[in-house]
């Protein structure tokens, strides 16, 4: 789904002439690959859809310590570039939870994996990453679920 979603939106971005799309789905067709070729030696099959959206989650966390690197460095034109490679990266991403969802999956995953102390969150983290890849950003969540498990 997302390979084919990709190229067409490569061609389209092409054809309307807007550099920075072209240049944004490039760099995640190519970022792709690069998982493609990792997953070879293991035996395994090209990356799948969930594995795209961990690929694109990474890329987006990426940009952002790059933005935050470059305000520091008063470069406010290269902070600029990075956001607008986020945006674009994320229109490819599912929708993310707001907080009462995010919440909600953070109660149900402790009640699944059975944790009842803070040495139980890395369980938890593992079962919301496998469930909810992409639709919620992992960095927040992390507080919620150590608060859930005081």
């Amino acid at each position: 789904m997302f390979r084919d979603r990709f190229t067409s939106d490569l061609k389209e971005a092409m054809r309307a002439g807007e550099k920075l799309r072209v240049s944004t789905i490039r760099l995640i067709t190519a970022a792709i690959k690069s998982a493609d070729i990792e997953a070879r030696p293991a035996g395994k099959d090209p990356i799948d859809d969930a594995a795209i959206v961990n690929v694109l989650a990474k890329m987006i966390k990426q940009r952002r310590d790059s933005a935050e690197q470059f305000d520091k460095g008063n470069r406010p034109e290269m902070a600029a570039s990075e956001r607008a490679e986020i945006v674009l990266i994320e229109s490819y991403l599912p929708k993310q939870m707001d907080e009462v969802a995010t919440k909600a999956a953070v109660a149900k995953a402790i009640a699944e994996t059975g944790a009842a102390s803070p040495k139980d969150m890395g369980k938890v983290m593992a079962a919301l990453k496998t469930a909810y890849a992409g639709q919620m950003d992992f960095g927040k969540v992390g507080g919620i679920v150590k608060d859930a498990l005081k």
